[in-house]
């Protein structure tokens, strides 16, 4: 069933893509442009592909996935790739010259892994070992890297020029996204970490659909002040809204 899906994702990036080259979606009227978004015609069309895999393949899929897995379950994969991030978010944190941070993201690996069955079980969080979440894109950001134009990528979503290149690294640095042989194995882990990120906001779409907003300009203006905050580590600004669409990569 992964295989298939995945299959049919791959097949409608491909559509898609090429549909974005043919023409662009129109700016609603009245809808004031922003300078950080000049290629908006064009990233409209790719959220609007976005959108679309969203209602017809993901989000069925995710409300499969619910029930099928009791929560508990689903709460236990979770755990599993949040755990499992920390190791990367270790590492980000050290490369940020943040080893106090690094330090407490190994520990919670190390308890989570030991007395947490492996990592289904968070007991880092309870126990005083704040959660971070920190990748390439942060870093390069922390160290200096200008974010350029926003841009929105088939099926990752929301991101920027800097994030785009972090994006690819994380892919390529991810064991196992990169390193695990077996293709079947491999598509099946990947394609259970995109339902269980998809999970985490499952409800979270509908709220914006049912708002009288403009979703894009809403989605983009939330990334481009929540990336901000977290490479300014919230020093300059309040924490904003957070984005409905996670890169699951990110």
């Amino acid at each position: 069933m992964t295989l298939f899906i995945l299959r049919k994702i791959k097949k409608a990036c491909l559509l898609t893509l090429i549909a974005t080259m043919v023409g662009c979606a129109s700016i609603p009227a009245g809808v004031e442009r922003s300078p950080q978004d000049p290629w908006e015609p064009f990233n409209r069309s790719v959220f609007e592909f976005n959108e679309g895999l969203d209602a017809y393949v993901l989000k069925p899929v995710v409300a499969g996935y619910r029930f099928v897995l009791p929560e508990f379950v689903r709460d236990g994969i979770y755990n599993f790739f949040s755990n499992y991030s920390d190791i990367y978010t270790a590492l980000y944190n050290l490369l940020q010259g943040k080893p106090g941070d690094a330090f407490n993201d190994f520990m919670r690996v190390v308890v989570n892994t030991t007395m947490g069955l492996g990592g289904l079980i968070d007991l880092a969080t309870p126990g005083g070992l704040e959660k971070h979440k920190e990748d390439w894109g942060q870093t390069l950001g922390v160290w200096g890297v200008p974010s350029g134009p926003y841009v929105v990528l088939p099926f990752f979503g929301p991101s920027n020029v800097r994030d785009t290149f972090g994006t690819v690294a994380d892919l390529e640095s991810d064991y196992l996204f990169s390193f695990v042989k077996d293709i079947g194995l491999r598509n099946s882990i990947t394609g259970l970490r995109v339902v269980n990120a998809r999970n985490t906001y499952y409800e979270a779409g509908d709220l914006l659909d049912g708002a009288a907003i403009d979703k894009y300009s809403f989605m983009r203006d939330a990334y481009i002040q929540r990336r901000a905050y977290q490479i300014n580590e919230g020093r300059d600004d309040e924490e904003p809204l957070m984005p409905v669409y996670e890169n699951p990569y990110q």
